[in-house]
Order: C-alpha cells, then sequence, then structure tokens
C-alpha cells in the first residue's frame, strides 16, 4: 500500500501523522510512504529523517492524495483537502464530526474511506487513539488557564497556587474521565483548590482515594455545577460522549455569575464544547470574553506542544495503520471491531451512529457494508 502524509494546514497546527520512526515501520513491512516536503520540519523531523526512513519527499499536497492509498494526518481535513480526497481512498486521522455538517457531507460526497481516530475504542473500554491527546489537552488546560488567569491578559490577575497568607485559586473541572483526572494532576500540582464533578461515584471515588481532602468532588448536577461554576476562577469543560456532540452543561446564565476576570477552558470543542458559551479559536486568536468571563476554546490544544504530542499519538495510532496497511481497510475493519468502530464514513455513507443520528444522516452499520463488500 502507497501512504501519504500531507503536512497539516490547520492554523499554528505543526504536528504530522507519521514519524520517521513510524515510516521506518511501514517500508520494512513492503509499503511505500510519500511524505509532503517540511511535513515535520517545525517539531525537527526533516525531510532527510524521513528519506532515511524509506520514504520519499513530495512536493506538496496534491501529489500526496493523488498518489496515496492511504492518507494518514493529525486533525480533519480543511477545505482545500475535501476536494482532494477520491472515491475509495483511506483518510485516517482526528474527524470529530458530530459537530460539523460541512465536513461531514464533504466526506459523504468523496465517497472516501473516512477512520476517524477518537472513536476506535480499546479491548479494556475507553477510546485509546483519543487518549494521549486528551492527556496532553488536560495537562494544557491548566497551563493556559493560569496564564489567562493573569491581569495582563484579562484575567483576574489571581496565581493558580496562591502564596502563603493569600488563598490558591479555585480549579472546577467537569467531567473526572482522561481530560479531567489529566487537568487535577497538574491544577493539585500548582496549588490550586480543586472541586471535580462527574455522573460516575464509582470514578469520584477513585479520584477520592488518590488525592483524598487535597480535592472536593461532587456528583454532577445543574445544581451543583451551577454551584461550582459561580465560585470558580479557572473553569475545565472536559465532558465526552464518543463520537456525539458534547452536552450543554454550562449555561450562558452561569456563565454570567462567574467573578469578572475568570476564565472558562472548554477542552470539548472539538466535539462542539460543554459550554453554551463556547465557539471554536484559534492558537493565533485562542481567548474572547464573554460576560466578563475569559474564554479558551482552541480546537488543536495539543498542537501548541506538537512535538510531545506527534509522539505520543503515533504510539497509539500506528498500530492499526499497520493493520490497515497490511491487510487492506476491509479485512482489518473486519477482523478488529474496535478498529471498525472508528469507521465514521464509507463510500458516501455514515456508518457511525452517534454522527448519524447528530447530524440527521440515515446511519449504515459497518459490519453490514463490510459483508456486502465481501
Amino acid at each position: 500500500m502507497l501512504i501519504g502524509v500531507p503536512k497539516e494546514i490547520k492554523n499554528h497546527e505543526y504536528r504530522v501523522g507519521l514519524t520517521p520512526s513510524s515510516v521506518r515501520e511501514l517500508t520494512g513491512r513492503g509499503h511505500r510512504v510519500v511524505v509532503e516536503q517540511g511535513a515535520g520540519a517545525a517539531i525537527g523531523l526533516n525531510d532527510d529523517l524521513y528519506e532515511w526512513a524509506g520514504a520519499t519527499i513530495a512536493n506538496g499536497p496534491v501529489e500526496v492524495f493523488e498518489r496515496a492509498d492511504m492518507v494518514v494526518k493529525v486533525k480533519e481535513p480543511q477545505r482545500t483537502e475535501w476536494e482532494m480526497l477520491r472515491s475509495g481512498q483511506i483518510l485516517y486521522t482526528y474527524l470529530h464530526l458530530a459537530p460539523d455538517p460541512e465536513q461531514t457531507a464533504a466526506l459523504v460526497k468523496s465517497r472516501a474511506i473516512c477512520i476517524a481516530y477518537e472513536t476506535i475504542t480499546g479491548p479494556n473500554g475507553g477510546l485509546p487513539l483519543l487518549a494521549p491527546m486528551s492527556e496532553v489537552a488536560g495537562r494544557m488546560s491548566i497551563q493556559a488557564g493560569a496564564s489567562h488567569l493573569e491581569i495582563s491578559k484579562g484575567g483576574r490577575g489571581v496565581l493558580l497556587g496562591g502564596v502563603p497568607g493569600v488563598s490558591p485559586a479555585h480549579v472546577v473541572i467537569i467531567g473526572a474521565g482522561v481530560v479531567g483526572t489529566n487537568a487535577l494532576q497538574m491544577a493539585i500540582g500548582l496549588g490550586a483548590r480543586v472541586t471535580v464533578l462527574d455522573t460516575s461515584i464509582d470514578r469520584l471515588r477513585s479520584l477520592d482515594l488518590v488525592f483524598g481532602n487535597r480535592i472536593t468532588t461532587a456528583y454532577s448536577t445543574s445544581s451543583s455545577i451551577e454551584d461550582a461554576v459561580v465560585d470558580a476562577d479557572l473553569l475545565i469543560g472536559g465532558v465526552l460522549v464518543p463520537g456525539a456532540a458534547a452536552p450543554k452543561l454550562v449555561t450562558r446564565a452561569m456563565i454570567a455569575k462567574m467573578r469578572r476576570g475568570a476564565v472558562a477552558v472548554d477542552v470539548a470543542i472539538d466535539q462542539g464544547g460543554c459550554f453554551e458559551t463556547s465557539k471554536g479559536t484559534t492558537h493565533g486568536a485562542p481567548t474572547y470574553e464573554i460576560d466578563g468571563v475569559i474564554h479558551y476554546c482552541v480546537t488543536n490544544m495539543p498542537g501548541a506542544v506538537a512535538r510531545t504530542s506527534t509522539f505520543a499519538l503515533n504510539g497509539a495510532t500506528l498500530g492499526h495503520a499497520l493493520a490497515i496497511a497490511d491487510r487492506g481497510w476491509r479485512e482489518a475493519l473486519r477482523a478488529d471491531r474496535h478498529l471498525r468502530n472508528g469507521l465514521n464514513v464509507c463510500d458516501g455513507q455514515v456508518t457511525h451512529e452517534a454522527v448519524a443520528s447528530a447530524l440527521g444522516y440515515e446511519y449504515v452499520n459497518p459490519r453490514i457494508l463490510l459483508e456486502q463488500s465481501a
């Protein structure tokens, strides 16, 4: 199989779909890889490293898309890339389709085979290809939030950990999954006062066993969310419904009651965000203000630490890339139900139930589709 790696073109996105070591694994199995010139240069992965690994270097994205049987990316294809996709071509990347009807329509029209990292499941539950970026984003949410609490950036002028004689900031984290847990670790490490809300008592119990009286846990209801949000200096939204749009748990009215200069970081923004006031931003213009509250809603947060993120992501995505390349997408998906859960769009049909439900498409079970193509 010929695998193509284009340079990412989303705003301030410097990650790359395959590292040279990942390329070497593919070429070592007899596959060919074409990498767009400069695809990894921003993070020190220069073209000569890819050539050493056995890749050929393409002059631009058109050559990559024209030649590749499978395109491996990091972020969802942008508008200029939609038109380069073709029928039967495999697209393997993050997609986050539920809040993005325009992209979904473009992928359906392309009749490409679109496999989304974020809905591939694991044998022990969870979303193993989403997890590494959720870890990065969760940790970055505290880093970004602490920075924007500085008065020079519009914040309250509060130091997250306080100092002797002055209380620390109150960090409220909604969602105790991968994002929330990593945000919690960072916030505790910096000395903040932390409240975590979730609907899973078992998850809250686990966090309580680890962190004890260093945190406050609360079962998530509209009332408990409002009570916590109103008192927050830094609010983190880390709620996820796999494949579906994030629920709007924090209302505009709650935001309006927060202190002026408080910061709200919505890590769920890739899935539409879990605050009513959230709208996607970029690393070039990461924040905006509503009712005196600074909102940080960057849709590719891990792109800011692109080298760390690229290596973390490749550790999770390479195994499935090898399976698809070795066996072909049909056989790989037939053999692995977890990989099959990643199939979001195939040959003009929506094959993920949550995406179909969110956007009003007819859902086509991927198992049935694969049986028909046997």
